[in-house]
């Protein structure tokens, strides 16, 4: 059978499965299993287990639990409140400040979470309601913190550059500073958007009158904890102090001192947080299994290796294929979870991509760029949905998905910009210590 006719049944089958309801982890693992059997017979159901086995036997993957359970003591000790306590104090009586401070607040959150579910939960449940009581425009309340959730899947730590970086063999340490840049750049942009909006049309966001700044300066200890963890964090990777499973344990350790100083750290709370864990650890790890097997058949009948000799075979530019990829990905991010798409599509794009001269590094943090595009674009959108959930009963998901389009417009043109300047990407990874 010709390499690209079986591609397409894998890709056909695989789609179906999905539209009928299947997990992405049971429709990726159905198959490895189906061609497990058809090509190794008896013995593909050993080397199914073996592969599966030896590839989550991994001393890299003990930072997915680690930071998950970091971010759930967070959540539960109640730190993000304070946080956005503290910042909505120092800039809530300008226009649309309390919504530059959700902005702010979910980029901190994000560098001490690394889903951005989780980020948007966390942040919305407290922002949102504050917002709307002063009269904020509803769209942009909900918008701007489906949009900035987002950020919790580029800032590091970031549980999909874990599953990329596995995947690709690449360093994880420097994925993880290398997403620090673009992070910092697309929040920058969002709160500009704000700004520019709510400075022309103050009803937008109207001011919060009546702070003073005793209020201020005695807001200020409520924000240490959460600075002093991403910033030691982030600190320890980039000196090579640490690797990222390393800084997962410390930064768990100081995540649960600061949840028991906070004194909010009960008992009920700690195992909400472990219960938490456990699922989101049991799912990601299926995923990775299935997909880790997955990608095991598929090279082994040389599929990936022959979409790409015939790709770069092509009289195309480069840069026109790495637009068709992105296209690829944007169409996937409106009909599948972003962890999945790296799951599945890693194994195929990443030869390509090193065929055709590109640094795999910058690409699996141009990688999830895209795929912050994907966190709030419909139909599936995953903030959106979270954002309906948790808003009151009078926003419609009309209401959000209209608030989201100028930040996908903005999240667009921050991954045009990584495109065109890689070292946004790249510089600070070139800095770091040997």
């Amino acid at each position: 059978m010709e390499w690209w006719l079986l591609l397409s049944i894998i890709v056909v089958v695989l789609v179906a499965l999905m539209f009928f309801g299947l997990p992405i982890c049971f429709s990726l693992g159905f198959l490895a299993i189906v061609a497990a059997a058809i090509l190794w017979g008896a013995k593909g159901m050993f080397n199914f287990a073996t592969t599966a086995y030896g590839q989550v036997n991994s001393f890299t993957l003990v930072a997915v639990p680690l930071f998950i359970l970091m971010a759930d003591i967070i959540l539960y000790s109640g730190v993000s409140d304070d946080a956005f306590d503290a910042l909505h104090k120092w800039i809530g009586s300008i226009p649309g400040g309390l919504a530059v401070a959700s902005e702010l607040s979910c980029t901190f959150f994000a560098a001490v979470c690394g889903a951005s579910t989780a980020t948007t939960a966390t942040i919305g449940m407290i922002a949102v309601p504050e917002m709307r009581k002063r009269n904020y425009d509803k769209r942009l309340a909900t918008g701007c913190i489906a949009a900035g959730g987002a950020l919790g899947v580029l800032i590091p730590p970031s549980i999909l550059m874990i599953m990329y970086g596995v995947l690709a063999e690449e360093s994880i340490g420097m994925l993880f500073i290398g997403g620090i840049m673009p992070g910092l750049m697309l929040s920058l942009m969002f709160i500009g958007y704000i700004l520019f909006r709510c400075l022309r049309n103050p009803s937008l966001g109207p001011p919060v009158p009546g702070i003073t700044w005793k209020e201020r300066w005695s807001s200020l200890w409520k924000i240490w904890a959460i600075l002093f963890l991403a910033i030691a964090m982030i600190v320890a990777i980039y000196t090579g102090i640490c690797t990222p499973t390393e800084v997962a344990g410390v930064g768990c350790f100081l995540a649960l001192l600061i949840g028991l100083g906070y004194r909010r750290l009960t008992w009920g709370n700690m195992k909400k947080a472990f219960s938490s864990c456990a699922r989101t650890t049991c799912f990601i790890l299926w995923i990775l299994v299935a997909a880790m097997a997955f990608g095991y058949v598929i090279s082994y009948l040389m599929l990936p290796q022959q979409l790409c000799g015939w790709i770069t075979g092509l009289p195309i530019s480069r840069y026109a294929v790495l637009a068709g990829i992105n296209l690829i990905f944007i169409g996937l991010g409106c009909i599948m979870d972003p962890g999945a798409i790296i799951m599945v599509t890693t194994p195929i794009f990443v030869p390509i991509i090193v065929s055709l001269g590109f640094d795999p590094l910058w690409f699996g943090v141009m990688f999830v760029v895209n795929m912050e595009l994907a966190e709030i674009t419909p139909p599936l959108g995953l903030n959106l949905y979270i954002m309906k959930g948790i808003a009151p009963p009078d926003i419609t998901l009309s209401d959000i998905l209209h608030g989201a389009l100028p930040f996908m417009v903005l999240d667009a043109i921050g991954l045009a910009l990584v495109i065109i300047f890689p070292q946004i990407i790249m510089w600070l990874p070139s800095t770091m210590m040997p």
